[in-house]
């Protein structure tokens, strides 16, 4: 008979650690994706020299490791400049720049993808700048950055886990938590596990949803 220790107190705190993970995310996801979209369309249009600081910068937040970049932030405000900031914010800020950082490639990748030809055929129809970004050269990008995004998103949820080294009680340390209390670890971490699928499926199969959408089009 299956027996365990596991209550539905305990339960609850497991679904409030997703939660908190599920938030970290959005929070995370949604900022990045607005600044590297910025950042992707500004590296494109002025060039690889000109955009040579900003590169420079998005490179660091690339090639150091996560867990790194949470400590030194968390460090820097906190001991250093002395801001009376929460670890969720630390959090969210190094998530969101790291997201940046992956994302502006995407999207650049993404501009890049689109024919030049067409470019100057819209241009040639008396577009704008803006209006060539907006109606041509964005939607077309976006079908060929989505894959890519979505699999950045996934990854910044699965990555959300070493928050707990600024003091957030995300999913993973709740688990951690009970299974030192509980002494159940199989249990707890299947039950966490089935926590991050139900969260990254929906993701998941609406981004293969679209996809699949537009290639009938």
């Amino acid at each position: 008979m299956f027996d365990t220790a596991l209550t539905a107190a305990d339960f609850a705190f497991l679904a409030k650690g997703a939660g908190v993970t599920i938030l970290v995310t959005l929070v995370s996801v949604l900022a990045g994706t607005v600044l590297g979209i910025l950042f992707g369309v500004f590296r494109y249009q002025v060039g690889p020299v000109l955009a040579a600081p900003l590169t420079f910068v998005l490179d660091i937040f690339r090639s150091i490791p996560l867990l790194i970049q949470l400590v030194l932030a968390n460090a820097f405000l906190g001991t250093i400049l002395r801001l009376n900031i929460s670890g969720f914010a630390v959090a969210c800020i190094i998530l969101s720049l790291y997201t940046a950082a992956f994302c502006a490639e995407i999207v650049r990748g993404g501009i890049e993808a689109v024919p030049a030809t067409t470019r100057r055929a819209a241009r040639s129809l008396g577009m704008t700048w803006g209006q060539d970004m907006r109606e041509i050269v964005l939607p077309l990008a976006t079908r060929v950055a989505l894959p890519s995004w979505i699999g950045l998103a996934l990854g910044v949820m699965k990555d959300s886990a070493l928050v707990y080294i600024v003091q957030v009680t995300e999913l993973l340390k709740s688990t951690q938590i009970l299974i030192t209390r509980l002494q159940e670890p199989l249990l707890l971490l299947m039950i966490c596990g089935a926590f991050y699928f139900v969260i990254s499926f929906p993701l998941a199969r609406f981004g293969g949803y679209l996809e699949k959408r537009w290639s009938n089009d």
